[in-house]
């Protein structure tokens, strides 16, 4: 069974975001990291992207950044000096010019969530704090400008300094942690946790740290006391005696904050759902695959620390959808054209994963004749065809959305329909999303591994953007590999004339992108 896995946040960065990325990106092609192509298109891709944005309000702002993009920005450049400045005024009133555009009424709700969310993610809010204040702020039942203005006082707030704390249960070199100023003995953790109001009772730690960190909220602080955490034990695996010895307990206390954050980060979305689904989960005997290389490999993606589950997720697509005899020397040149090819495999897939979810969230108070078509059909692809059907004859109404799920089963809902309409143009368009997001992937995998830095601006931006296509793509890769036996590489060919083909005279649908041709 499919799950939706629709093009939303997936290649969302925004737009002063991705402005500052370019700019990073020039410095790095001086230095030989990145390719002068890889730049231009990045340039040329963002230059597209700006129409529909209007946090670039409409005159001045908008007309610098757009002729900005037509020129080069190599580095050093009069064009990259200016850049550095134009990216300060995009991002400031960035969220107020949308909400003047909302009071014109010439949004799309769906863009509007996506661009407000992006750019606080991208600013530094951790996804839990603004699902707590998404929820918190609904309760007033505000307009559409109440949640934007209330979204840019969030984003004016900036960061502010958070107390947090390590406990570790084992600490191999005690000595050389007791007189750092951070340290705290077994009894000032249990004080500290006390001040702070978190309960103590069967608490044990041989020790801790407590470190004061900039965030935007107590979850980021949690997530910055982690990269600190992941800094300690690396150093911890080059000891000779107790190596790998440093173990912390399982959460991280940060003051002011009432509940311990897990140490444990949550899951970045890579799901293969296919290996439960189809059995293979435990079948790993036998001779070793591409495919059992491409899962190790991407296995730090989910949970891992940044830079191995960036290198790592890249690794696994390029092993997978590269080739020797590959184009040389233009703009799908090096490994990019990997990052194309799984584009064209999500794209693929897209209709079938939102189409799915559509078949099991429509839910009428009484059953009709859809519900129970979709009840007795027999396989995914009839469920499918079914809710294409309904689409094509009354629209998104044509859906009895009224599960807890229905605000965004109704937008997966208008998306389907609009995609009937007029699929070509469609698909291209999430093609187009879904390459930007596993570029900037590969961009940030060469900045970390050739250019030996890991404090890129969209480091945890790629990340958060890709890993939910690497395992949607993962997961068709695996699909077609034990149903069919397809090797990777051909079902990206597949993908790649499906989205030439679709809706024609071969009368290719949009059900059907990825399956085999019916003899």
């Amino acid at each position: 069974m499919r799950e939706r896995h629709g093009r939303g946040a997936y290649g969302m960065l925004a737009l002063s975001w991705a402005l500052e990325e370019l700019w990073e990106a020039c410095r790095w092609q001086a230095r030989n990291v990145l390719s002068s192509t890889a730049c231009d298109w990045q340039r040329n891709e963002l230059s597209a992207l700006i129409g529909p944005d209007r946090g670039l309000g409409e005159k001045d702002l908008r007309k610098e950044i757009t002729e900005l993009l037509k020129r080069s920005l190599v580095d050093p450049s009069p064009e990259h000096r200016r850049l550095r400045v134009i990216i300060e005024y995009a991002r400031e009133g960035y969220l107020e010019r949308w909400a003047d555009a909302v009071k014109a009424g010439s949004v799309k709700p769906e863009r509007l969530s996506r661009t407000v969310a992006a750019h606080l993610l991208d600013l530094g809010y951790s996804s839990s704090y603004l699902l707590a204040w998404a929820r918190q702020t609904a309760r007033s039942a505000p307009t559409t400008v109440d949640v934007v203005l209330a979204a840019a006082e969030l984003a004016a707030q900036g960061r502010r300094d958070f107390e947090v704390l390590i406990a570790l249960d084992k600490v191999p070199r005690r000595d050389l942690a007791e007189p750092l100023p951070n340290w705290r003995n077994k009894g000032a953790v249990v004080a500290w946790l006390r001040e702070n109001g978190h309960d103590t009772t069967g608490f044990r730690a041989g020790g801790g740290f407590v470190y004061t960190v900039p965030a935007w909220d107590a979850y980021g602080a949690a997530g910055q006391a982690r990269q600190l955490l992941e800094r300690m034990t690396a150093r911890a695996e080059f000891l000779r005696k107790d190596r790998g010895g440093v173990a912390p307990l399982p959460s991280i206390w940060v003051a002011g904050h009432r509940a311990p954050v897990p140490l444990s980060p949550p899951a970045r979305g890579a799901d293969v759902l296919s290996l439960v689904h189809e059995g293979h989960l435990y079948k790993v005997e036998g001779h070793r695959t591409r495919i059992d290389d491409a899962l190790e490999l991407a296995a730090a993606v989910n949970r891992g620390a940044l830079t191995p589950a960036v290198a790592g997720g890249w690794a696994a697509v390029e092993s997978l959808l590269s080739h020797p005899d590959d184009p040389k020397g233009e703009e799908r040149s090096g490994k990019a054209v990997a990052a194309d090819r799984l584009a064209a495999i999500l794209a693929c897939s897209w209709p079938r994963a939102e189409l799915t979810t559509l078949a099991h969230r429509h839910a009428p108070v009484q059953p009709d004749a859809l519900s129970t078509a979709v009840a007795a059909a027999d396989t995914n692809l009839r469920c499918c065809q079914l809710i294409v059907e309904a689409l094509e004859t009354g629209g998104a109404g044509a859906l009895a959305l009224t599960k807890n799920t229905k605000l965004s089963d109704r937008a997966a809902a208008d998306r389907m329909a609009a995609l009937i309409v007029a699929p070509t143009q469609q698909l291209q368009q999430v093609n187009k999303a879904f390459r930007i997001a596993l570029r900037r992937l590969y961009r940030t995998r060469n900045i970390i591994l050739h250019g030996g830095s890991i404090d890129g601006v969209a480091l945890e931006a790629s990340l958060r953007t890709a890993a939910p296509l690497i395992g949607a793509g993962l997961d068709r890769v695996v699909h077609a590999y034990y149903t069919e036996g397809l090797e990777p590489l051909d079902l990206a060919a597949r993908a790649e004339v499906a989205l030439q083909l679709v809706n024609g005279e071969t009368g290719l649908s949009l059900v059907e992108l990825l399956e085999p041709r019916r003899r």
